[in-house]
């Protein structure tokens, strides 16, 4: 099969198609002729990055180093105690994370406890871009943020990858949104379903919400924190995607009695079926800014580093 291997951590010229063995399955496991895999802004941390691929990829001493979680394709073969999935099934997921999921391949052995059907109205593109970033805003407001009809909801970089569908979960649960972007693409916002859209280039969020119910902050920026804890009301529930809280930020919400958490997403076929479940009902879609082909992937790499993406790219195998 054709896969995408890590030479050596670096830039994208390291990314390299070759032949390699087709991976044989654990008794857990299913064969997923892969159609499609999600390309994430992790992804291309773990690229350039010792310390990252060593932290969320953990390859094993001598095996090829094949990024990416987020695949969708067709089921060809099944552990013995596969229960789930037959072979012709369509299924999706993000695979292994933390762990290696190598996704830039053809062929991906996927355990059936992390991966859904994918629905019939569905394609393997939108599929595999409804993974990783789709569990991520999914654990974000339901899991940890308790969201529930009636909350005021305040999602940071509302057009990007996480945050539009989050946009989209949040109004599936009856919330009151508000996006920030930039004005650019206010209507992007505005189109996945948000009901307020601030303009980070020319308002100061904090001044305009001072009551959120959850805030979902995905910014790199420890004084951002500051900022969006000063949005959250006094009992509500602020969840960080990239920056842990310092002692001093875990005071100031303690002192508004707000629940704090900076979350890592974790592989989880029941979420996975819930995603599936909003993508069958057409209450969640995924926005697909570029595909690429397998042999492309260092420009998919190029594209999501940017940090400009409107929703998601995906490489198309």
């Amino acid at each position: 099969m054709k896969a995408i291997v890590l030479k050596q951590v670096g830039g994208t010229e390291n990314l390299e198609l070759r032949d390699i063995p087709v991976p044989a399955i654990k008794d857990n496991e299913v064969l997923v002729r892969n159609h499609a895999a999600g390309i994430n802004p992790v992804d291309a941390f773990v690229r350039a990055s010792e310390g990252a691929l060593n932290m969320f990829l953990q390859p094993q001493e001598g095996e090829d180093i094949i990024i990416g979680w987020d695949i969708a394709g067709e089921v060809t073969a099944t552990g013995k105690n596969v229960k789930q999935f037959k072979p012709g099934d369509a299924v999706f997921g993000m695979v292994n994370f933390t762990g290696h999921g190598k996704a830039y391949a053809e062929y991906v052995a996927a355990p059936e406890s992390q991966l859904a059907l994918k629905p019939a109205n569905t394609s393997y593109e939108a599929a595999a871009a409804a993974s990783l970033a789709a569990l991520t805003a999914w654990q974000a407001l339901v899991t940890y943020g308790k969201i529930k009809k009636g909350d005021k909801v305040l999602i940071h970089a509302a057009a990007g990858g996480v945050g539009h569908y989050a946009v989209q979960i949040a109004k599936h649960f009856g919330a009151y949104v508000i996006g920030t972007s930039s004005a650019a693409k206010k209507e992007a916002v505005l189109r996945f379903g948000a009901d307020e859209h601030i303009d980070y280039n020319s308002q100061k969020f904090e001044e305009v919400v001072t009551d959120a119910d959850i805030v979902l902050d995905s910014l790199g920026a420890p004084d951002h924190i500051d900022r969006s804890l000063a949005a959250v009301k006094d009992g509500g529930r602020l969840i960080s995607l990239l920056v842990f809280f310092s002692d001093e930020q875990k005071q100031k919400a303690a002192a508004k009695n707000v629940y704090t958490h900076r979350i890592s997403v974790v592989s989880n076929g029941d979420d996975m079926k819930s995603i599936a479940a909003l993508l069958e009902q057409g209450e969640l879609h995924s926005e697909i800014a570029h595909v690429y082909a397998l042999e492309e992937t260092g420009k998919a790499h190029e594209q999501v580093a940017t940090g400009k993406t409107l929703g998601k790219v995906v490489v198309k195998i």
